[in-house]
């Protein structure tokens, strides 16, 4: 029997008085004589347990919050992009709602929009690498897809390392070794030579596995003539080409959301909107705040194969203070170089050459300054006239 019933019997029954009543079983005499209230209101459904939720609720989510929620989880999967929680988060930024990334998976799940998936290896397990600038590295490899008619058709990609800036996606029949080396060239006339390539064993990029017979293939040939350093990965070990594995799931899941291309040229048509897409207006969850492969591949210059880096060249990452000011260490000293107040709270990217920096803004890649540090000042001024100005930054 619950302890609702006993008081209520010993209360109405047994007519022993409340303050006796509450002593007994330890409760408040309130609770009490709000219990015996409500059964002589409500009859025998006092007893049942009730929500203890409050009637009002000022802080939660409000429902059309969630409904825009639920209604881009479901445009997103339908057109083929990624619907996880930072991506939704990202597109409610854009639309000047804040929620957070808990908040959102947390709706999902009261929605039954999120699948539940087996235990997978933790992220902390993984040795994460990118390149520093723009153009050190290029990894490139090649998928399948399919026509209407049942035939195979491949699709070679070109990545940016940096970036995951989609250099050049192009669809063949078959690709071989000069079709490698003519995809390169013309990704090269747009985007500049690449200090370096990454890919896989195949024999369209390598013959470093095939014995020494024939010596170098095409695309091995025109890296050495360029001075493009080569890199391939190791033997069964796919992670490290990851980011144009992973691209290549990004490209299939968006192309299954379109319908089948009969032809060659149709598939084309498609991968062309697919890399406008992907490059300019999606966010991509590896990139800081969450900015577009685009945005992150203007945003720094360009490495090249004549370019060599040592140890006086770095990246910086800062959040522009109260006072308008970022600071920098040179030589064991600390530098305050000045952006003005109006870029307070803006996270920044400070690329050092020497003495050479440039700070560009971490989400939209803008140049907010570039400067000679002098090294005898420990404040490099921004060189405009004192007082507030109004800030001015380009949405995404």
């Amino acid at each position: 029997m619950s302890r609702a019933r006993l008081v209520i019997t010993a209360v109405v029954v047994e007519e022993r008085g409340v303050r006796e009543v509450a002593r007994a079983y330890g409760v408040s005499p309130g609770w009490v004589s709000k219990l015996v209230a409500r059964y002589h209101n409500e009859g025998d459904t006092a007893f049942e347990p009730r929500s203890r939720r409050p009637v009002r609720s000022p802080s939660s989510t409000p429902p059309e919050v969630v409904a825009h929620i639920v209604e881009l989880r479901q445009r997103l999967l339908a057109s083929g992009d990624d619907a996880g929680p930072e991506t939704i988060r990202w597109h409610l930024e854009q639309a000047g709602v804040s929620v957070s990334t808990a908040t959102i998976l947390r709706k999902l799940h009261l929605a039954g929009l999120v699948t539940p998936q087996p235990h997978k290896r933790p992220r902390s397990s993984y040795v994460r690498f990118a390149a520093e600038l723009p153009n050190e590295t290029w990894q490139a490899d090649f998928t399948h897809c399919r026509l209407v008619d049942g035939s195979d058709v491949e699709v070679l990609c070109w990545l940016d390392d940096h970036a995951r800036y989609a250099l050049r996606v192009t669809a063949h029949r078959r690709i071989d070794g000069r079709t490698v080396v003519t995809q390169f060239r013309k990704a090269a006339e747009v985007h500049g030579i690449p200090a370096s390539t990454l890919t896989d064993n195949g024999m369209v990029f390598t013959t470093r596995l095939s014995g020494g017979r024939g010596g170098r293939n095409g695309f091995e040939t025109e890296l050495h003539r360029l001075g493009v350093n080569q890199k391939n990965s190791r033997p069964n070990h796919p992670t490290t080409c990851g980011k144009v594995e992973r691209f290549h799931q990004t490209l299939k899941r968006w192309l299954a959301a379109k319908p089948q291309p009969a032809t060659i040229e149709e598939l084309q048509a498609l991968l062309d909107a697919f890399v406008e897409h992907y490059n300019l207006r999606r966010p991509h969850r590896s990139l800081p705040d969450r900015s577009t492969p685009a945005a992150a591949y203007r945003s720094r210059p360009k490495a090249t194969p004549a370019e060599r880096h040592d140890a006086h060249d770095r990246v910086r990452h800062d959040v522009v203070d109260k006072s308008g000011r970022i600071t920098l260490r040179i030589a064991g000293r600390l530098h305050h170089i000045g952006l003005g107040q109006a870029f307070t709270g803006a996270r920044v990217l400070m690329l050092v050459h020497n003495l050479e920096v440039r700070v560009v803004d971490q989400a939209t890649g803008e140049l907010l300054r570039a400067l000679t540090v002098d090294p005898t000042r420990d404040y490099q001024p921004s060189g405009r006239p004192p007082g507030p100005k109004a800030r001015r930054r380009p949405a995404i």
